[in-house]
C-alpha cells in the first residue's frame, strides 16, 4: 500500500565479512546496512523471513526499529544468490517522509484485451517504470487495466493511469504494450510464426554436403 512503511526490528552487528554474514543467514538473520543523511553507515541484522516477505509484496519503504530508535529508510539495493531466489544482503538509505525520491517500480498489466478476441496477442514492452514521488506516495506496484485495448492498439507511457503524486521519468511516448495479430505461415507442413528463422532442413544439408564431397573426390573428365 502506498505510503505505508513496512515495520521491522533491526539490531546493530559488530561482526563483518562473508563468513560472519553466512553464520547470520544460517541463523535466519539477514545482514544489511543503513546509511545516508550525512550520518554514519550502520551495519545491521534483520529477520530474513520477515524482510523477504515484505520485499515479495513490493515494499520499498521500511520503518526500522533500531535499538530504541526509529529509522525511516528506503530500499536501495538487494543482493540475491546466483539463482535470484535467496536474499543475501540489503542496503537501506535514510529518508525523510517529506522528501521526494526517485526509484524503479514494477508495472503490471491487468485484464484481457478485447483485441485478443480478434486474433491479437498482448505484447508487454516495459516491465518497470522509473518514477519520482514523495516517500509517502511510493506505490508497491503500478497497475494498468488493458481490457479496452483493441487489435493494433498501442499503449504509451503518457496513457498510463498513475497513482496520485507519481511522475514517470521516462519518455512519455515510449511504448508500454501493444496488441498485435500473430501471422503464421506454413513451411513444409509445419506452422511457424511470421518473421521466425527458416527451419534448417538437416537431411537436405547433409545430402548436399555429401554430393559436394563426392564431386571434389572425382577426377575431372578430359
Amino acid at each position: 500500500m502506498a505510503g505505508k512503511a513496512a515495520v521491522v526490528s533491526a539490531n546493530k552487528r559488530s561482526e563483518l565479512g562473508s563468513r560472519a554474514n553466512k553464520r547470520l543467514r544460517d541463523a535466519g538473520k539477514l545482514p544489511g546496512v543503513i546509511y545516508g543523511h550525512k550520518l554514519d553507515v550502520v551495519p545491521i541484522t534483520l529477520n530474513r523471513k520477515e524482510v523477504t516477505t515484505h520485499l515479495s509484496h513490493g515494499a520499498h519503504l521500511f520503518e526500522l526499529a533500531l535499538e530504541g530508535a526509529k529509522e525511516n529508510a528506503l530500499v536501495k539495493e538487494v543482493q540475491y544468490d546466483h539463482l535470484g531466489i535467496e536474499v543475501l544482503h540489503i542496503d537501506f538509505a535514510r529518508v525523510d517522509l517529506n522528501e521526494r525520491v526517485k526509484l524503479t517500480i514494477s508495472l503490471e498489466l491487468k485484464g484481457e484485451p478485447k483485441g485478443e478476441k480478434d486474433g491479437g496477442v498482448l505484447q508487454k514492452i516495459i516491465n518497470e517504470l522509473d518514477i519520482e514521488c514523495l516517500v509517502t506516495d511510493i506505490p508497491d506496484v503500478i497497475y494498468q487495466d488493458v481490457s479496452d485495448m483493441a487489435l493494433d492498439a498501442v499503449l504509451h507511457i503518457k496513457d498510463l493511469k498513475l497513482p496520485p503524486g507519481v511522475k514517470v521519468l521516462q519518455d512519455e511516448d515510449q511504448i508500454v504494450a501493444q496488441v498485435r495479430e500473430v501471422k503464421e505461415q506454413v513451411v513444409e507442413g509445419a506452422v511457424v510464426e511470421a518473421g521466425a528463422a527458416e527451419p534448417e532442413i538437416i537431411g537436405k544439408k547433409k545430402e548436399d554436403e555429401a554430393e559436394a564431397a563426392a564431386a571434389a573426390a572425382t577426377p575431372a573428365k578430359k
